[in-house]
């Protein structure tokens, strides 16, 4: 017995040891050593200006000399990781397919309305959080913020005859005041389910530690039960929000409003992990924030941050593959500049384009045939492609009844068994359901757009779709689809113009532009291989440990890196989180842990200013 515990004692001190190393050993330099932030700067609004930085042409005489980083796509995973590498020194060019950078955080102006593609709220932007440390010090302090009304957001179930309207207050207290006061007699439910998501949601850090620590010391974790003992997140990682909620309780309505925000990762709830939801919903709990001057502002102020270090963005800059020598190692990328192939040479190539383009289609195809590639593959699938309507309107949010606070339209209160029947049918006839949609004003959010487009207020409009209603026009011309495309693009938008109409009846007669996006346009301009919108779906399998320590930001291609949402999750904070993971690899150090300790050190600074 004494020689089992000596055992036990021993692995335990060796596993220890092997935690701390990995956890809080130190090798590169630490990016967050100095706090960049300056002084917010007045924003700028002459696009002339803001194209310098958003969209300068790749040509290879722009590309710097002696790189020590390259990186395709610049979605906020590759510009967050390409900041983050600048701020240790580094040259770093990042490469952008479309016309400007951005990647879902890009805009585009018609007619004078600006529509955001993919920001359209924030959350964990209070001051003292990591979080925000991180977006401030990418952005060298510049990023500014505008609240989200409270209530941020407003779930409406059932039909417009018989319309339930529950709005979603930010703070942690009212958050389950104001619900009790829809459901007084679900107070039991209400506390524990927000007392379920604050304990899973706490430990999310654990998904960061699988995809850091040694593949060998991330199985012993996962095969002990010793990863399910200490992180609640991944306890509940394989539990659906369905199941979940059903215990909590019977009521469908409740139910619904606790599940409504699947939307934002892009799961039914019958098969979306709890942790994912968990996550979102604290995400939120504080409140919600949108950039003010529009989702642009946040490629255009870390885009200089990378300048700084000599590094580029460029844009127009398609990648047709990564080189890889006879050692299997990465070291460079092949650009298209008209009918030539450009080489362009480094010691390190990471990719933000996801998962399933940078080994199905960027790699040599003798390396996507790698097992340990197949392998990863063969644990994630696509995720469900959206369809998204812009709508440009006459008037101001006063005028139009437009508010800050963003809508999540649902039919009815079965979540589940509402969306499944809508993506199982036929394109003709998912056209004829009553939509599921989410709603919103960028214009009402962000306080500059009145004074940048005075007389202009935008919607914008988001709901699933299936990539297969779509894929016949996949390979025509984007701006002449045909007439069948037309019509069925335009059958959906009718839809859900009638759906926005039905929230804001003030905007019958004032709307001047309709613009609609399919998962092929999604395709075409984001490079999404099947119109998703977040990368791999976020389905409960993706949040099995042995799929989070698998898919990290080392490849099984020497010098390779993946950043971005398919590393750690979805959305903005997701895909900032696996730049950081990212980052974290290429230099060799707890960058996680960095950001902690710039947090503590602002904090006692402030104290000292205080006192």
């Amino acid at each position: 017995m004494s020689i089992m515990w000596l055992t036990v004692l021993v692995i335990a001190v060796v596993l220890a040891v092997l935690l701390y190393k990995y956890i809080f050993g130190n090798a590169g330099s630490d990016p967050f050593a100095l706090d960049t932030r300056q002084p917010p700067k007045p924003l700028v609004t002459i696009n002339a200006e803001r194209n310098k930085v958003l969209k300068q042409g790749f040509t290879t005489n722009k590309v710097p000399e002696h790189l020590d980083a390259i990186v395709i796509g610049s979605g906020i995973g590759g510009l967050g990781v390409a900041s983050i590498l600048a701020k240790t020194g580094k040259r770093v060019l990042v490469l952008e397919q479309h016309d400007q950078a951005g990647g879902c955080c890009h805009t585009f102006t018609e007619k004078g309305f600006e529509f955001d593609v993919g920001i359209h709220y924030i959350g964990e932007l209070q001051e003292y959080k990591p979080f925000r440390h991180l977006v401030d010090q990418i952005t060298d302090g510049q990023l500014q913020w505008a609240s989200l009304d409270n209530p941020y957001d407003m779930v409406v179930l059932g039909s417009p005859e018989n319309r339930r309207e529950y709005p979603i207050y930010s703070g942690r207290k009212r958050f389950t005041e104001e619900l009790k006061k829809h459901f007084p007699e679900e107070k039991e439910a209400i506390d524990k389910f927000v007392a379920l998501v604050k304990k899973v949601a706490k430990g999310v850090s654990f998904v960061a530690v699988l995809k850091m620590i040694p593949m060998p010391l991330a199985k012993f974790l996962i095969c002990s039960g010793l990863l399910r003992l200490f992180s609640p997140f991944y306890k509940m990682a394989s539990r659906s929000l369905t199941d979940v909620v059903s215990e909590l309780t019977s009521n469908k309505e409740l139910q619904a409003v606790f599940s409504y925000i699947f939307g934002t990762y892009g799961v039914i709830p019958k098969d979306a992990s709890f942790s994912l939801h968990s996550l979102l919903v604290s995400h939120y709990l504080e409140g919600a924030w949108y950039p003010k001057g529009g989702a642009s502002e946040i490629a255009y102020h870390i885009i200089p941050t990378i300048e700084k270090a000599g590094g580029a963005v460029l844009v127009r800059a398609p990648v047709q593959s990564i080189l890889v020598n006879e050692a299997k190692e990465a070291y460079g990328v092949t650009v298209r500049k008209g009918q030539e192939e450009v080489h362009i040479h480094a010691p390190i190539v990471i990719s933000d384009a996801g998962l399933f383009n940078t080994y199905e289609s960027l790699l040599p195809k003798e390396m996507q045939s790698l097992p340990a590639i197949q392998s990863q593959l063969s644990m994630v699938k696509h995720g469900e492609a959206g369809f998204s309507v812009f709508i440009g309107l006459n008037g101001t949010k006063e005028e139009l009844g437009l508010t800050a606070t963003n809508y999540w339209i649902y039919p009815e209160n079965n979540l589940d068994e509402l969306v499944e029947n809508y993506l199982n049918s036929s394109k003709e006839d998912a056209v004829k359901l009553a939509p599921v949609v989410y709603i919103a004003s960028p214009s009402a959010k962000d306080p500059t757009c009145e004074e940048r487009n005075p007389g202009k207020s935008t919607l914008s409009l988001i709901t699933f779709t299936r990539y297969e209603w779509f894929e016949d026009w996949k390979d025509e011309r984007v701006s002449n689809r045909g007439e069948e495309y037309k019509n069925l693009k335009e059958s959906f938008v009718k839809n859900l113009v009638d759906a926005a109409i039905e929230i804001f009846p003030r905007i019958k007669g004032k709307i001047e532009l309709v613009e609609a996006g399919t998962p092929v346009t999604n395709q075409y301009y984001i490079a999404a291989p099947r119109g998703e919108i977040y990368g791999c779906d976020h389905n409960r399998s993706r949040f099995n440990p042995e799929t989070s320590a698998a898919i990290r930001s080392q490849t099984p291609v020497k010098n390779l890196f993946l950043t971005g949402q398919d590393v750690f999750l979805c959305g903005f904070a997701g895909a900032l989180a696996g730049a950081l993971t990212c980052g974290s690899a290429v230099l060799g150090r707890n960058l996680h842990l960095d950001l902690l300790r710039l947090k503590i050190r602002l904090k006692t600074t402030n104290s000292k200013k205080n006192s």
